[in-house]
């Protein structure tokens, strides 16, 4: 998958329109990798930092060539040592910037401490996607179909940027700006993402496609749900393929949390799931069946912690 920031770089086209006229280099550190990108930026280069290219790559052959552009340097990252790495850190697990679904699916810390993310990178094309593909670059694409990124923002993910000028750190759920846009700057790369280990709370995930594997989502749902006496405590969800960007679904988190389940009304749920996404029409589905689909994965969410 191809990580490039979309707040300003010019989106991926048509391949006969670039690739093959790019340079191509492969930093093996991160720092050499930050000084290509600042060195790019300053030189007014197009670039694209190569990951597994799983996505943008696809991009590239199928938009019209009125909407290529040029790329004149692709940074591949693959050859970064320490963008492998899967580590926890007290009450967090962090996945360093070039972390494959397949990593996730082998990794035992993922296993024994968010098996979601596991059931997750199944749903992720087949295997040879998931051997290339990562999470950072599925969040740098910032599609709302992405598969990865509404299980990381149900586990309130954190995004580390990294650049010559210094380091950032960004909630998931504020780093997308739009349709395809993130806050990631031209020089910047993602270099981390850290999750909250979710302890004793519920965790689900369930993707509809038009078929039980290899498609693209209709509607996805991750949601971590942690109840207390009957009370839920927390909850965090994370929904694809129903708005322009993975959506949180706040409004429902609002009436959820703190309520006792005995007084979570479905009807409620469903006013504050319509305040909080309308779905639209496109190849994959129609909105009125997307809407009915989430209305139906928020409430199995809500009846796995009530059984």
């Amino acid at each position: 998958m191809m990580l490039e920031s979309t707040a300003k770089r010019p989106r991926a086209a048509h391949a006969p329109a670039g690739l093959e006229a790019a340079e191509l280099v492969r930093p093996t550190t991160v720092r050499e990798a930050l000084s290509l990108l600042e060195k790019a930026a300053q030189a007014g280069r197009a670039v694209m930092v190569l990951a597994g290219g799983t996505d943008l790559i696809v991009d590239r052959h199928l938009l019209p060539i009125d909407r290529a552009h040029r790329v004149d340097l692709v940074v591949d990252v693959t050859r970064i040592e320490q963008f492998h790495a899967i580590a926890k850190d007290g009450e967090r697990l962090s996945f360093a910037g070039g972390v494959t679904y397949w990593d996730l699916r082998r990794e035992r810390l993922v296993l024994e401490a968010i098996p979601m993310l596991a059931e997750m990178a199944k749903d992720v094309g087949a295997v040879q996607i998931q051997t290339r593909g990562t999470l950072a670059g599925n969040i740098a694409s910032a599609s709302p179909a992405a598969d990865g990124v509404p299980a990381l923002m149900a586990l309130d993910a954190n995004v580390h940027l990294a650049s010559t000028q210094g380091s950032r750190t960004i909630p998931l759920a504020q780093f997308f700006t739009g349709y395809r846009k993130t806050v990631m700057r031209p020089d910047e790369l993602i270099v981390r993402i850290d999750v909250r280990l979710p302890g004793s709370a519920k965790v689900s995930w369930r993707k509809v496609g038009t078929r039980q594997a290899q498609s693209i989502s209709k509607v996805a749902l991750a949601s971590v749900i942690d109840v207390a006496n009957g009370t839920i405590r927390h909850a965090r969800f994370g929904m694809a393929s129903v708005a322009a960007t993975t959506h949180p679904l706040d409004h429902v988190r609002t009436y959820v949390e703190g309520r006792a389940l005995s007084a979570i009304d479905p009807a409620e749920v469903d006013l504050a799931l319509g305040r909080d996404i309308q779905p639209i029409d496109d190849v994959r589905s129609t909105g009125e069946y997307r809407m009915h689909v989430a209305r139906s994965l928020v409430r199995r969410a809500l009846a796995s912690v009530s059984a």
